[in-house]
């Protein structure tokens, strides 16, 4: 395993000349050795890029990559000794699924007491073991992108496993067992594992750390619980969670905070004289409270859904966009549920709440 770490930009363009002409714009990033990660974020975000830069399928225009501290920037995936599994299965229909775990291992030589033994692990932990001596040709697809991710994760002496949306082709209900599978393999081998995905839950239910990327940038690197209750961004805030974080135009005066047409008194650390900012609140922290309350803004109910565990109740702060905006909040199934058209008090700021300006965390509420 391998410690990795980038300082680059990349575009596929010759001679860029803004933003938009690059595919990564300029990061500088550390994967641990032995670390889980996720690289997160919408289709064209970069990551996918991020990742074959990693293996070396990609050269960047500028900057380095580095393993353990030597440079292998012009180095090709076969000197890197990276493993890497695609979103569509990568193995030999004529071959047995044992050959086909194998083959990576005999390409290199390894004895072949050392393959049996390898091989037999790798498939127990996939759960093919009952299966080792069937042809590919006749499997199912998430049993051909089991035999794939094993072909990643078979060799020992790997820097790193990169993962590209390797359960795309997967029926749903057996994702999960999948993302089961990886995170207990993770744990037991202790692997570097770097994983593609634009699905959120993929991401924070196997990786260690989220790098979360929009628009060619990586916008924060964190744990589930540091992406979700402290977004660095206002677009870790609006991806992360279902539904995102709600937002709405304020303007800091002091000690004070005006939101849509209401001023509400506030300790927040480093808010103060910031002038227009952005309130950002996760529907989870957003309660009803009583007229007045501190820190709470009357709304208008539009709409209020039955999810079963929760329900959501969908808001109209302030006359409108300029003004306010909608908030929604989760609410738990136990207490009255207001009806649309009623107006209610919605408590705002409170200990998880954050403030944004040009779109990055400067301020949080004073817990």
């Amino acid at each position: 395993m391998a410690r990795i770490d980038l300082d680059l930009a990349h575009a596929y363009k010759a001679n860029p000349k803004s933003d938009d002409d690059y595919a990564l714009l300029p990061l500088a990033m550390s994967f641990s050795d032995g670390g889980a990660y996720a690289l997160l974020g919408p289709s064209g975000c970069g990551k996918t890029t991020l990742l074959n830069i990693v293996s070396g399928l990609v050269k960047p225009s500028r900057g380095s990559v580095r393993f353990d501290g030597v440079d292998v920037t012009a180095r090709t995936p076969q000197q890197r000794n990276i493993a890497q599994v695609f979103q569509f299965p990568v193995i030999y229909d004529t071959m047995t699924v044992a050959e086909n775990l194998a083959f990576p291992l005999r390409n290199r030589g390894v004895a072949a007491d050392r393959i049996a033994r390898r091989v037999g692990q790798i498939a127990e932990m996939l759960e093919l073991s009952g299966q080792l001596n069937t042809r590919a040709a006749g499997l199912a697809a998430d049993a051909k992108q089991k035999i794939s991710l094993g072909r990643g994760l078979v060799r020992e002496d790997v820097s790193a496993v990169l993962f590209d949306e390797p359960l795309t082709v997967i029926d749903p209900h057996l994702k999960w067992q999948l993302r089961r599978k990886l995170k207990q393999i993770h744990q037991e081998l202790k692997l570097t594992l770097i994983y593609v995905t634009h699905d959120q839950v993929e991401a924070l239910t196997f990786a260690e750390q989220v790098v979360v990327m929009t628009r060619g940038r990586a916008v924060q690197t964190g744990s589930a619980s540091e992406l979700f209750d402290r977004p660095q961004h206002t677009f870790v805030g609006h991806f992360i969670g279902s539904p995102g974080m709600n937002f709405l135009p304020a303007r800091s005066a002091g000690a004070s905070l005006d939101v849509a047409g209401h001023r509400l008194s506030l300790a927040a650390r480093g808010l103060a004289d910031l002038g227009i900012v952005t309130l950002g609140v996760r529907p989870e922290y957003v309660t009803l409270a009583a007229a007045g309350a501190e820190g709470a803004l009357p709304a208008v109910v539009t709409q209020a859904q039955d999810i079963g565990t929760y329900w959501l109740l969908t808001t109209q702060v302030g006359a409108g966009a300029g003004a306010g905006g909608v908030v929604r909040a989760r609410l738990g199934t136990r207490q009255a549920i207001p009806r649309a058209g009623e107006t209610v008090w919605l408590r705002l700021v409170g200990a998880h709440t954050c403030f944004y300006k040009d779109d990055v965390l400067v301020a949080e509420a004073a817990s």
